[in-house]
């Protein structure tokens, strides 16, 4: 029986997913094999040495110390794409906010309660409307920085609105390239897109490459005209070099799911609570990509978007399954190979895969493994070897 232990309100059709005769889910568990969580942070938590994966329902991590996870061979897996729609429909919404004063237009209505009738509303009305003036997307030019899951649908989905899409992702994926339209001009530099673009919308991971990605340089390559939006993270961009940008008129507005201090109380900025995935459609993909993703990796040991360990999957084979990760060094797999050999098992089919420093191994035996044998303890003790798992 394996254990669940979750964090923050997961979605019920997610952990339904979770069959009663394998699996226990609760909030309390000492000893848990799992976590499934979404924003909790755990930088400055005991994880117990049972924890051998943890998912998190959403794209972002950066409530997750990875490297120390990985290190101690625990699979963090994301569920990048599920909440991706919830994102791409607020980014729309965010880029003709930015584009006609619609904000500004709807508070100026609201402040006209003391009006006692509708003819002097209407005369108001039609004298001020020109103040909320704006422009329209079509032909504008709209850079996409990231061009994954989330990039690539609102680069799609702008073209169909008329508008001019330039990309940049020194990282893109095969999978994503081929999500993307033609239509879609590729960009070489961070520096080109943004001298191009009316709207810049980002859309890249928060790791320590992007932290401030947009910063008082890159700024500098901007229209003036041209206006920022994350809906990304928020250390993607220094809100101080925003803040500066803005005061001295190198861009003309900002536009945020991540709100600041300084940036409050400014007419040239949109703030919002970061509900870029606050939906019940995205928490419900999230918590259901989450709970298979587990399933698939404690029931089987696949692994299918990790954030810190290689993608692998194989088809079971029958008999028994072993799986171990470690460190990626030299003659590991050469080592743990004899050892099966020298208690008589017979390998099926196996797979190897490595990422970075770390590697991970499925290796399907024929029959089943005596517990006498003590097979997981003689592998563990092969250097650079982190976790082993016999299922």
């Amino acid at each position: 029986m394996y254990r669940i232990r979750t964090y923050n309100s997961i979605s019920c059709k997610g952990l339904d997913h979770f069959s009663t005769e394998k699996y226990q889910i609760s909030s309390q568990f000492e000893a848990p094999h799992a976590y499934i969580l979404r924003s909790h942070k755990l930088h400055k938590e005991v994880v117990p040495d049972s924890v051998i994966a943890i998912a998190r329902a959403g794209a972002g991590f950066n409530n997750i110390p990875v490297t120390d996870y990985t290190n101690r061979g625990i699979v963090v897996f994301n569920t990048p794409g599920a909440n991706a729609n919830a994102v791409k429909e607020l980014v729309i919404a965010s880029l003709l906010l930015g584009s006609r004063d619609i904000y500004g237009g709807m508070n100026y209505v609201q402040s006209l309660g003391h009006l006692e009738n509708s003819e002097a509303m209407n005369r108001l009305l039609e004298q001020n409307k020109k103040h909320f003036a704006g422009h329209e997307i079509k032909n504008k030019t709209l850079g996409v920085v990231g061009l994954g899951a989330i990039g690539s649908m609102i680069a799609n989905l702008a073209l169909e609105l008329g508008m001019n899409v330039v990309g940049y992702d020194p990282a893109i994926s095969v999978e994503a390239a081929w999500q993307l339209s033609s239509q879609v001009q590729r960009m070489e530099s961070l520096e080109a897109l943004l001298a191009q673009a009316d709207f810049v919308t980002l859309h890249v991971p928060a790791i320590p490459p992007t932290r401030h990605l947009i910063n008082e340089k890159t700024l500098r390559n901007m229209k003036p005209t041209a206006k920022v939006m994350n809906f990304s993270r928020a250390e993607i961009v220094c809100a101080e070099a925003i803040v500066a940008a803005l005061d001295q008129s190198i861009i003309a507005g900002y536009i945020s799911d991540f709100p600041a201090p300084n940036l409050l109380g400014r007419h040239n900025v949109l703030l919002m609570p970061h509900i870029g995935a606050s939906t019940a459609e995205a928490e419900e993909n999230c918590a259901i990509m989450a709970a298979n993703q587990l399933i698939d990796f404690l029931e089987h040991g696949n692994i299918q978007n990790s954030v810190n360990y290689p993608s692998t999957k194989m088809p079971r084979n029958g008999g028994t399954r072993i799986t171990f990760s470690n460190r990626n060094i030299p003659n590991v797999l050469g080592r743990v190979l004899p050892i099966l050999a020298d208690c008589g098992l017979n390998v099926i089919d196996m797979v190897n895969k490595s990422r970075n420093e770390i590697a991970y191994n499925i290796v399907d035996i024929e029959g089943k493994v005596d517990h006498n044998l003590d097979l997981d303890q003689k592998i563990r003790l092969v250097e650079g070897v982190l976790r082993v798992r016999i299922l």
